[in-house]
C-alpha cells in the first residue's frame, strides 16, 4: 500500500502554512461557511494562522456547522472495560505491561453486571475496550462480550449499539467483529508523528506503526464501514497531528469512499505509572479548544466525540464548538462500575475529569438547551459508511435524526428520570416537535412518542 503518511511533507507543509496569505485563509473561511469541508492543505494555514479574528471566525462557523447539521443533540455513551492485560509497553499507558497490579478480565457473568448497571444509568450504546493480548484476550473473548451484552434484555430495553475499541487487527478478526454486529470500530492512531510513536511504543506489537495504521483499511475489507479516528493530544505535536488526522481521513475517501464516521479528540491524562512531565506536548486549553474547532470545520458531517478526560468547564465549552458525542457516568477501570457501586478503590486506566453522575450530566444538558440522544437508530437500519454520509451531506438526516433522539429522550425520561427530569423532558419534546420540517415525520414523531409513554420501546424512523 502507498505511503500515505510523510512526515517532512507534513512539517514542510506547517512551515509553508504560516506563511499563507489573508486572501487564502478567507477562501478557506468562506469555502468552511458553505459546509463544504476543507483539505488538508487550507486546514494548515487556519492552524497556523494566529490572527484573533481568523480565531473568532473559525469559532463562528464551527459554532453554525453545528447548530444546522447536528442541531442540538447530543449522543450518549459510556466505555466498558472488559480487560487490562496488554502486551505493549506504551510510554503514556496504565496497561503498560511493566507496570505492576493486578490485572482482570471479566467473566461473562461479571460482563452482565457491569452491563448491568449501565443499562440502569440509560445508556444504549456502550464502547467496548480491552488492552491487546492475544493469548489472554483474543478475538473471540470480544466476540463472546458482544454476544452477552447484545442477548441482554431489561424492563427498559437494552443496549442497542456496542462499538468497539481494540488493536488493530487482521481482516479475520474484523469480519468476526462485524458478524456479530459491531457498531463503530475505534481506533487512535495515538500519534502520527513515527519517531514520537517508536519511543512511544518501545515493545510488543503495538511498535508497528505501519500496520497500526493501515488497520482501517483492513477493517473496511472486512465490511465494516464504520470506523472512528483520533489521536493522544499531547504525544507530538498538536497541529501535525490534526493534520495526519485529516490526511488519513482524506486517504480512506479516496480508497473506500466514506472517512471517519466519528474523530475522537482525548488529550493525555495523568495515570499510575504515567508521569506527565515526560511529555513535553501537552496541549493547553486554548490550542486544543482551537483543534476542535479546527476539525469540526473541516470535516463538518464526521462526529466528534468527548470523554470525561475533560472537566466540566471544558466540555460545556467545547459543546459549542462541533462535539455531537460525549460519555456520561464513566469508568475507565475493569470492572470499575462494579467496584464504584461497592465503595472499592479504582484503578482506572486514566484519571477522569468529570466524576458527576450520569443524570446530573444529562440534566445539565437539557438545562443548557441540548437534547441527550440516546438513538442508535442508524445502525440497525443500515444508514452506515458512506450511505449515512449520503444522508448527512443532504441534509436528509435531520429528517430522522431529531425525531429518534425526541424518541429516546421519552424513554430516558419515563424509565430512569425523576419528576424534575420527567417535566423537563415533556416540555423540550413539545418545543422541538414543531421544528421537524416534514409533516409525516413528525406526525409519526408525535406518534412514537405517544407510543412510549403508554408503555412500548424502541420505536426509531
Amino acid at each position: 500500500m502507498e505511503k500515505f503518511i510523510d512526515k517532512d511533507y507534513i512539517e514542510n507543509l506547517l512551515a509553508e502554512a504560516k506563511r499563507a496569505s489573508e486572501a487564502e485563509i478567507n477562501r478557506s473561511l468562506d469555502k468552511a461557511e458553505r459546509f463544504e469541508g476543507l483539505n488538508h492543505r487550507e486546514i494548515a494555514a487556519l492552524l497556523a494562522s494566529e490572527n484573533p479574528a481568523h480565531l473568532e471566525r473559525i469559532n463562528a462557523i464551527a459554532w453554525n456547522i453545528k447548530r444546522h447539521i447536528y442541531g442540538n443533540r447530543i449522543v450518549m455513551f459510556a466505555p466498558l472495560y472488559v480487560s487490562d492485560y496488554c502486551v505493549n509497553k506504551c510510554a503514556y499507558c496504565t496497561y503498560n505491561y511493566n507496570h505492576q497490579f493486578n490485572r482482570r478480565i471479566l467473566t461473562q457473568e461479571e460482563v452482565r453486571e457491569e452491563v448491568r448497571i449501565l443499562e440502569a444509568m440509560g445508556h444504549k450504546r456502550l464502547a467496548l475496550e480491552a488492552g491487546e493480548h492475544d493469548a489472554i484476550c483474543p478475538i473471540d473473548y470480544i466476540v463472546e462480550c458482544m454476544k452477552t451484552i447484545y442477548a441482554m434484555k431489561f424492563e427498559n430495553g437494552e443496549i442497542r449499539r456496542v462499538n468497539v475499541n481494540i488493536a488493530a487487527t487482521t481482516v479475520e478478526n474484523y469480519r468476526k467483529l462485524r458478524e456479530v454486529g459491531i457498531g463503530t470500530y475505534i481506533l487512535f492512531q495515538e500519534t502520527y508523528h513515527q519517531p514520537t510513536y517508536e519511543k512511544m511504543h518501545t515493545a510488543g506489537p503495538k511498535r508497528d506503526f505501519a500496520y497500526h495504521l493501515t488497520a482501517f483499511d483492513r477493517a473496511h475489507e472486512a465490511g465494516i464501514d464504520d470506523v472512528g479516528g483520533g489521536v493522544l493530544f499531547g504525544l507530538a505535536d498538536p497541529y501535525f497531528e490534526v493534520l495526519g488526522l485529516m490526511i488519513h481521513n482524506e486517504h480512506l475517501e479516496e480508497r473506500f469512499g466514506v472517512g471517519f464516521h466519528t474523530i475522537s479528540v482525548p488529550r493525555l491524562c495523568p495515570g499510575v505509572g504515567v508521569d506527565l512531565d515526560n511529555f513535553p506536548n501537552l496541549v493547553d486549553d486554548e490550542i486544543f479548544a482551537k483543534i476542535v474547532a479546527v476539525i469540526r470545520i473541516a470535516v463538518p458531517f464526521t462526529g466528534m466525540i468527548l470523554s470525561t478526560r475533560e472537566n466540566h468547564e471544558m466540555r460545556k465549552r467545547l459543546l459549542k464548538l462541533g462535539i455531537s458525542q460525549i460519555s456520561a457516568g464513566s469508568s475507565t477501570e475493569v470492572g470499575g462500575y462494579a467496584k464504584r457501586r461497592r465503595g472499592e478503590e479504582a484503578n482506572p486506566q486514566f484519571f477522569v475529569n468529570d466524576e458527576r453522575p450520569a443524570l446530573s450530566i444529562i440534566k445539565e444538558l437539557m438545562d443548557d438547551g441540548y437534547i441527550p440522544s440516546f438513538c442508535t437508530a442508524c445502525y440497525r437500519m443500515g444508514r452506515t459508511g458512506d450511505r449515512f454520509m449520503s444522508l448527512a451531506k443532504s441534509g436528509q438526516i435531520k429528517n430522522v435524526c431529531l425525531p429518534n433522539a425526541l424518541a429516546t429522550l421519552a424513554e430516558y425520561a419515563i424509565d430512569y428520570g425523576d419528576e424534575e427530569f420527567k417535566a423537563k423532558a415533556k416540555a423540550a419534546i413539545e418545543r422541538e416537535i414543531p421544528g421537524i420540517m416534514n409533516e409525516k415525520i413528525r406526525s409519526r414523531t408525535v406518534e412514537n412518542v405517544e407510543k412510549i409513554r403508554q408503555g412500548g420501546r424502541d420505536f426509531y424512523i
